[in-house]
């Protein structure tokens, strides 16, 4: 098969590799669509993120979907020519967070394009059969590897308990931040403001839904005169963090989802004076039925995210599309094409 293949910062090479073949409780998909996200572009860039530390060619990509086109002797689930939506972690279902249901903390997890854990821009993939979600036709193929980014939205919406009259403000208008802003509406929020630097997302964040938006490079958030409940962060911007923080109302759930950097300057005191739950995410955990059910509804427009798309062979033109063009919102990857 053929694989796109980082080989250091900078430098992506077309590869021949075997095939893999699927253990007993696996299924092999042939990838036909990989979204392309920014910590895909980090490693490309930069060569890390934090501690993962590429140190041997890796392969990127870890927002796939696909068919199944082989099962392992031991794995019943699927069936071949099977449309599915990958998970691309896989945990070791035995540690004490794995057991309390927590298997995005596990400290063993095997996730795509992390190293040394290959991903998917490449042409077939093995994955335990239990991380292959099969998805009806009415969700595309994009669509269906963009599960992946809208269950990092449905997971930050479970941490911030949105509901049903839940006023929210998301920060930054990304893919991440237009697809929390959708999972936001599912949830029942009925108020959601969202900000950025980008007139163009800002257009698509109301077309998806948000009743309102605030270019934070022309006008000052502190000026909107919103309270929400809820902040949902995706920017990962220093400044817009503590800006956004001190505009939660009392008693309100802060959610840190946009990774700018090892640290933050917060505002203690009115956190504590206004008892605001701050957390943070990483990933998700059993969030790809719930996703999937929203985008098949047609409650989650995850196609209208996708603004281009790319061969096997041209992996870094995807992956540098976003300093061309600042109004690049889903790079997508078709490894067949």
């Amino acid at each position: 098969m053929r694989a796109a293949v980082l080989h250091g910062v900078g430098t992506v090479l077309l590869e021949e590799r075997p095939r893999p073949e699927p253990g007993p409780r696996e299924v092999l998909v042939r990838v036909d669509s990989v979204g392309t996200c920014g910590s895909d572009v980090h490693y490309y860039e930069h060569g890390r993120i934090g501690d993962f530390v590429v140190t041997s060619p890796l392969v990127l990509g870890h927002e796939p979907s696909g068919t199944v086109v082989e099962v392992g002797s031991a794995a019943g689930r699927h069936r071949t020519g099977q449309r599915v939506s990958l998970e691309p972690g896989v945990p070791d279902f035995t540690c004490p967070q794995c057991r309390a249901g927590r298997y995005n903390l596990c400290p063993r997890m095997r996730f795509f394009g992390t190293p040394p854990i290959d991903g998917a821009f490449c042409e077939y993939v093995v994955v335990h059969e239990e991380f292959a979600y099969p998805v009806p036709d009415s969700v595309s193929d994009d669509a269906a590897a963009l599960i992946e980014p809208l269950s990092v939205g449905v997971w930050a919406c479970r941490k911030a308990r949105v509901g049903p009259g839940t006023r929210v403000l998301v920060t930054g208008a990304g893919p991440i931040g237009l697809l929390c802003l959708q999972a936001a509406l599912a949830f029942g929020a009925t108020d959601v403001l969202v900000t950025d630097v980008t007139g163009t997302r800002l257009g698509l964040a109301r077309d998806l839904g948000a009743r309102a938006t605030l270019n934070v490079r022309e006008n000052r958030l502190a000026d909107a005169g919103f309270e929400p409940d809820v902040l949902l962060e995706c920017s990962g911007h220093p400044a817009a963090i503590g800006e956004a923080v001190r505009e939660v109302a009392r008693a309100g759930r802060v959610v840190l989802i946009g990774m700018g950097g090892d640290e933050i300057p917060l505002p203690l005191s009115y956190v504590q004076t206004h008892e605001l739950d701050v957390t943070g995410t990483f990933r998700y955990a059993n969030t790809w039925p719930a996703a999937i059910a929203l985008a098949a509804s047609g409650r989650v427009r995850l196609d209208d995210l996708v603004t281009g798309h790319y061969g096997l062979a041209e992996v870094e033109k995807a992956l540098t599309a976003g300093s061309r063009d600042p109004d690049l919102v889903k790079a997508v990857v078709r490894p067949q094409e």
